[in-house]
């Protein structure tokens, strides 16, 4: 029975979660309660009911005792949020050699595509400690059938079992698989593009960083979604957003802890690209914050020096929503409008870079 419990349950509180969204929106705000302002900005009411929902729940933080309990908490969380896949979209299973082994990653494309195409290559959040090609599917799926593009999903090595710079070599290794495969991955090795969210952000970042600094062929463009950039300083975002709003300041410590351990080797430009020398020359890029999330003002710190060096930027802040809101496109539609305009974002500058 405890079995059957255990399958039968995630599918009750999905089938929940779903319900209480669908009601109507004074229900909804009836929930969640009084809207919260906070810096000249008010929380979406879908941010804001989840939220309430999560600490009902008892799940305010990302962080656990231990990092496979953090990984199954988000595995769980995927599965709540979890509709049918999103349509028309081919997938395949592949694997990318490395020094250190085989990394598992997928490759999306829509149906419809059967010329070549962009090709981007996306690392998924988690602080380097959680997430997995799992986690992301979604939003990869969402990513390649709405901007018309390959995309190809890289499970690399997590902290601790593999701190710094694991992670970051793993990531490198699959963008230099991408640019010598690229004919063999339906795109050419001047049409690849690199993106992320959170970690992953911060792992894009620094793909396109490194690659535009040595012989790989540089990225065309740098999707980067609320990117960790800075592990050394503490902005106002994150005492602001720090409790109460998903990512939590404990959860950001715990993180970092796992992932780089050494507080003196942080401020290494591979990990914290904001403070990198020089960041002329990279590709253009399009940075997305949310209003409140602790990694608000380190994201528009880097986009503002991109723009100071001379690199196209788009900076856009989503004022209303919090860190994670990519992934919870089928939860509500207020983070599903937001990642169409990122889709819109990341098609433009993919075509501007054919002109």
């Amino acid at each position: 029975m405890p079995k059957v419990l255990e399958l039968v349950q995630p599918k009750l509180e999905a089938a929940a979660l779903r319900g209480i969204f669908a009601l109507p929106r004074p229900v909804r705000r009836l929930i969640a309660g009084p809207p919260i302002r906070l810096d000249d900005q008010e929380l979406a009411l879908d941010a804001q009911l989840l939220l309430k929902l999560q600490k009902l729940r008892g799940h305010e933080q990302l962080a656990a005792a231990t990092p496979e309990l953090a990984r199954a908490a988000m595995r769980q969380g995927t599965r709540l949020t979890s509709t049918a896949p999103v349509s028309g979209v081919v997938v395949a299973d592949r694997q990318i050699p490395t020094a250190n082994g085989e990394l598992a990653a997928r490759l999306y494309r829509p149906r419809e595509l059967t010329g070549t195409s962009p090709l981007l290559v996306f690392f998924h959040g988690g602080g380097w400690v959680i997430g997995d090609l799992d986690t992301h599917d979604d939003l990869c799926r969402f990513l390649a059938k709405h901007a018309g593009v390959r995309v190809l999903s890289v499970d690399y090595r997590l902290a601790p079992e593999f701190p710094f710079p694991a992670a970051l070599d793993d990531s490198l290794a699959a963008y230099r698989y991408a640019v010598d495969n690229a004919a063999e991955l339906g795109t050419s090795s001047d049409a690849i593009a690199v993106g992320g969210d959170s970690a992953g952000g911060n792992l894009a970042a620094s793909v396109a960083l490194i690659a535009t600094r040595s012989d790989l062929v540089a990225p065309v463009f740098q999707l980067l979604i609320y990117p960790a950039v800075d592990a050394t300083a503490r902005r106002r975002s994150r005492e602001l957003f720090g409790n109460g709003f998903l990512l939590t300041d404990e959860d950001m410590t715990w993180f970092m802890d796992k992932y780089q351990p050494d507080e003196a080797l942080r401020a290494d430009p591979r990990l914290s690209v904001l403070l990198a020398e020089d960041l002329s020359g990279l590709p253009a890029a399009c940075v997305v914050t949310a209003g409140f999330d602790p990694l608000r003002d380190e994201g528009e710190a880097y986009a503002a020096r991109l723009a100071e060096e001379g690199v196209p930027v788009i900076s856009r802040r989503f004022p209303d929503l919090i860190h994670g809101f990519a992934n919870l496109r089928t939860v509500g539609d207020r983070f599903q409008e937001a990642l169409f305009e990122i889709v819109g974002a990341l098609r433009a500058g993919l075509s501007l870079q054919k002109t």
